[in-house]
């Protein structure tokens, strides 16, 4: 077990998942976006609209997500018009649904007007509102108390890294 890390030595900014998924989707504009797109907009100008951005903080964000894999463009063309591009999630956006869905309970339960919260998701297959939650592997429900974070494969040594 000596060639294990100990938790307290694997934890750096060179190798946090947390920090790395915040460079990608950490500008507010950037989780916006991609709300809007689980909300099935697809086009620049609803975007930036929908967001309140400016085109060119729209254009950027948009760049910044297809260059991640996040979203991908799709060529279209109305009649008449030049050809433009829609923005499409791609799996690994889609893998971000808990994520968003999880920051929008939360601000529900938290911020919303005392009315209630302005946007309700429900499933498509049976109407029940959607809700994410953290399971373990077997299922069970898990709170904040309840998760032990322990050294992942991924783990390596500060001390190791700093005598390098």
């Amino acid at each position: 077990m000596d060639d294990i890390p100990e938790l307290g030595e694997v934890w750096s900014r060179d190798n946090c998942s947390v920090l790395r998924a915040l460079e990608v989707l950490g500008a507010r504009s950037t989780l916006l976006i991609l709300r809007e797109a689980f909300l099935g907009t697809r086009r620049f100008d609803d975007f930036a609209r929908r967001v309140g951005v400016t085109e060119s903080v729209a254009a950027a964000r948009l760049r910044e997500l297809v260059a991640n894999g996040l979203l991908e463009r799709h060529p279209y063309r109305e009649p008449g018009q030049r050809t433009r591009h829609e923005y499409r999630l791609t799996a690994r956006g889609r893998d971000l649904l808990p994520v968003v869905l999880s920051l929008m309970t939360w601000g529900d339960k938290y911020l919303a007007d005392p009315g209630g919260p302005p946007l309700v998701v429900t499933h498509a297959g049976c109407g029940a509102p959607v809700r994410a939650e953290a399971r373990c592997a077997e299922g069970h429900l898990v709170g904040a108390g309840d998760a032990q974070p322990h050294a992942g494969p991924g783990a390596h040594s500060t001390r190791a890294a700093t005598a390098r």
